[in-house]
């Protein structure tokens, strides 16, 4: 999620092996279930150091309390957006690992929720990208790209720490009630059911070439 993301920056521009999963369930009306991770375990020693300090690089170094404070208040937020539900959210601050998932009436309804907390802890000002339809479902047809303020978060790591990104993860999953038909994105991997697709890079790559992970995928009518 972009603003999930965007609540710990500045810990994630200076850790350079991360994990990232997004993982869409799709139910036949449009309906579905979003979770997305955040496995940040192999640069632990790393991001403790970094807490460690008052400031780095003439910027202040948030504290675990910080975080965490703006963690919850993202959870409980998203609560009340319309066509949101039964919203989770699990930490593991010695380890760094973060999940979050949510249930959604629509993708619209999805993306709504996302783009006006994302707004808010901007200060109700726009961001840029935030207009950017990163998923979108019509009948038997889904589409699929990366969001690109998160293309655009890794994007800022500085030049010695993006050749490390090749290290890390980007997963992104999609599944369905009913069988695929076909999908475009070639390195896409079809499950044995024929109700889930997965494509998988590392962040290297894909900022490199945010498209890879874009995918259009065709249900069986």
């Amino acid at each position: 999620m972009k603003l999930f993301l965007s609540i710990f920056s500045f810990i994630f521009l200076l850790t350079s092996c991360v994990e990232i999963i997004d993982d869409v369930s799709i139910n036949e009306d449009g309906s579905g279930t979003f979770k997305y991770s955040v496995n940040l375990s192999s640069s632990k020693v790393k991001i403790n150091s970094i807490l460690a300090l008052d400031s780095l690089d003439g910027k202040k170094v948030p504290s675990i309390e910080d975080i965490s404070a703006k963690l919850n208040r993202l959870v409980e937020e998203l609560k009340t957006k319309e066509g949101i539900s039964n919203v989770s959210f699990s930490k593991d601050y010695s380890n760094f690992i973060f999940k979050l998932s949510c249930d959604f009436t629509s993708i619209e309804k999805l993306q709504n929720a996302i783009k006006e907390l994302a707004i808010k802890e901007n200060n109700g000002r726009e961001i840029k990208g935030m207009n950017h339809s990163w998923i979108s479902y019509e009948g038997r047809k889904l589409v699929r790209s990366v969001p690109q303020i998160t293309i655009d978060k890794a994007r800022k790591i500085n030049s010695d720490e993006t050749k490390l990104l090749k290290e890390g993860k980007y997963t992104s999953i999609t599944r369905f009630k009913t069988e695929i038909k076909k999908f475009e994105n070639e390195k896409a991997r079809m499950s044995k059911n024929k109700k889930a697709v997965m494509v998988q890079t590392n962040p290297y790559a894909l900022i490199q070439n945010p498209q890879l992970l874009d995918n259009t995928i065709y249900l069986i009518e």
